[in-house]
């Protein structure tokens, strides 16, 4: 088969997962700590485990661009004051450290509340966690530091666990702006600082989002256009040629 087909169903792949991922991010656009992500490709070789010949041709036409994966930007989003005292957003590249389940995660949405056993939660419900284990807060008026202390009345209660992390690791989005980490990537904080009051905006650019999705849209109709050519080509070949032989 012609490897157009092939180079072209598989640039229609992942032009068809790019779009779904650009989609995602501007549906995210007003959530609270989100990071966006980005598409990342790379070049699959056929036959590179097998017998690839060495001619230039060759390799031109059986060298097929797909979705390798995808990375989150790390930009910091723009904070917005709230005015309320258990709301927490992030200077630089630090995350709040969460419980769920038996599992430490990570997310700068800092829009947090307290339960009826004044446990400090998300808003998604996860225990947020300090030097001490998951917070828990007397009754008070509470205090959060630059560092990440926190104090009730004047008196401190805990510190928050913030971690940063190397540009090289490889965070895997979970939803609701949560993040898992490998195991023992988490550095000790350097940069990062606790801003009381505020909450950090999703730092997806709407004008961007948009731009990339209409250029990821162009992209995805002109592969289908040369695979619904391609694919007819074939069937004159099969029909009026094949015949002949």
């Amino acid at each position: 088969m012609d490897s157009g087909y092939y180079a072209a169903t598989a640039g229609l792949a992942a032009q068809s997962q790019a779009l779904e991922l650009v989609a995602h991010n501007i549906a995210n656009l007003s959530t609270t700590g989100y990071r966006g992500q980005q598409s990342t490709f790379r070049s699959l070789l056929t036959g590179s485990t097998g017998w690839v010949s060495a001619s230039a041709l060759n390799s031109a036409v059986n060298n097929f661009g797909v979705l390798s994966g995808s990375r989150l930007d790390m930009t910091p989003g723009n904070l917005v004051a709230t005015g309320n005292p258990l709301d927490v957003g992030i200077g630089g590249g630090g995350f709040l450290e969460v419980q769920q389940g038996q599992d430490t995660l990570y997310t700068r949405a800092g829009e947090m509340h307290l339960t009826a056993a004044r446990l400090l939660v998300t808003s998604k419900g996860n225990p947020v966690l300090g030097e001490l284990g998951p917070v828990t807060l007397p009754s008070g008026s509470v205090a959060i530091s630059s560092d990440g202390t926190i104090s009730v009345e004047g008196a401190v209660v805990d510190k928050l666990r913030l971690a940063e992390f190397s540009p090289a690791t490889n965070l895997t989005a979970l939803g609701d702006a949560t993040y898992s980490a490998p195991p023992n990537s988490a550095l000790i904080v350097t940069t990062s600082s606790v801003h009381q009051g505020a909450l950090e905006a999703s730092n997806v650019s709407p004008t961007e989002g948009v731009v990339q999705l209409i250029m990821v849209q162009r992209n995805t109709d002109m592969l289908a256009r040369a695979l619904t050519a391609i694919d007819g080509s074939l069937n004159q070949i099969a029909v009026q040629d094949l015949p002949k032989v």
